[in-house]
């Protein structure tokens, strides 16, 4: 009766998992990400992109590394038509570590790295930044869709012990006005290291259904009065601006994803 009853649970378990497929939550999400930028030589980014969707991406799978989505900007002060952006996950820094060395030292991408170059050299500079996400970050799965949008990567920088405050805020308010005007919160993290920002920078991932959307919600969004009214209260609490003033304290770059993408 007690194996009956046993098998009978495993079964109904099994359905359960099958009707409600897990994700990894906010709460769980012990992931390393690692958001990378590529910068291309003058006329090298078809060459880039073509090695990313014939090699790149199948051997980090197969070295462990998670492919989030592949992105490039869309406005030209941003690198439009010679950077591409990308975000992977990992287990762990360690892992992200171990992953890397493999990938590098794998004969495959050895030789479809030389095969790519045999006009010359494709990448210029490469620029990592590790992060982890936030405690309020939603499940960056459950941003998936089927049809290609707009994203948006921002950037906040704080001004000196008010990461906290500004987090607090997102948590509290902007993310729900965000969602009211139509934006989409795919991802919040905070940076890993002392020399990219920890401690005082909070970067995060918007989609949009398109440009003219994101100008509709933005305009939006600054002006409802309930979201002036927690800005100035949180910047009342903590003694001024949040962030730094000038541009280098909100960045914000539009990206649209490329045809191999697994996020679009």
């Amino acid at each position: 009766m007690r194996s009956r009853l046993l098998f009978v649970g495993l079964c109904l378990f099994a359905a359960m998992a099958t009707l409600f497929p897990s994700s990894v939550s906010a709460a769980t999400d012990t992931r390393v990400y690692e958001l990378r930028t590529y910068t291309t030589l003058p006329g090298r980014q078809e060459a880039l992109l073509a090695r990313f969707r014939d090699h790149t991406t199948s051997l980090f799978a197969k070295h462990g590394m998670t492919n989030v989505g592949y992105w490039q900007p869309v406005d030209a002060a941003n690198g439009a038509g010679s950077t591409l952006t990308y975000l992977l996950a990992y287990p762990s820094r360690e892992a992200a570590k171990a992953s890397w060395k493999a990938f590098g030292g794998d004969p495959e991408w050895q030789k479809a790295k030389a095969a790519s170059e045999t006009d010359g050299k494709i990448v210029a500079k490469v620029e990592s930044l590790f992060l982890a996400p936030t405690d309020f970050s939603p499940s960056i799965e459950s941003a998936a869709a089927s049809k290609a949008r707009i994203f948006e990567l921002r950037t906040y920088t704080t001004e000196e012990g008010r990461l906290d405050a500004l987090d607090a805020r997102f948590r509290d308010h902007t993310r729900g006005f965000f969602k009211q005007y139509g934006m989409t919160n795919v991802a919040y993290f905070h940076p890993l290291d002392a020399d990219k920002g920890a401690g005082r920078t909070l970067v995060y991932l918007l989609a949009h259904k398109d440009r003219e959307a994101a100008t509709a919600s933005w305009t939006a969004f600054r002006a409802d009065p309930k979201w002036t009214a927690a800005k100035v209260a949180s910047e009342k609490a903590a003694g001024g601006s949040l962030t730094i003033a000038g541009p280098a304290g909100i960045k914000s770059v539009f990206l649209a994803p490329t045809d191999f993408s697994k996020m679009k």
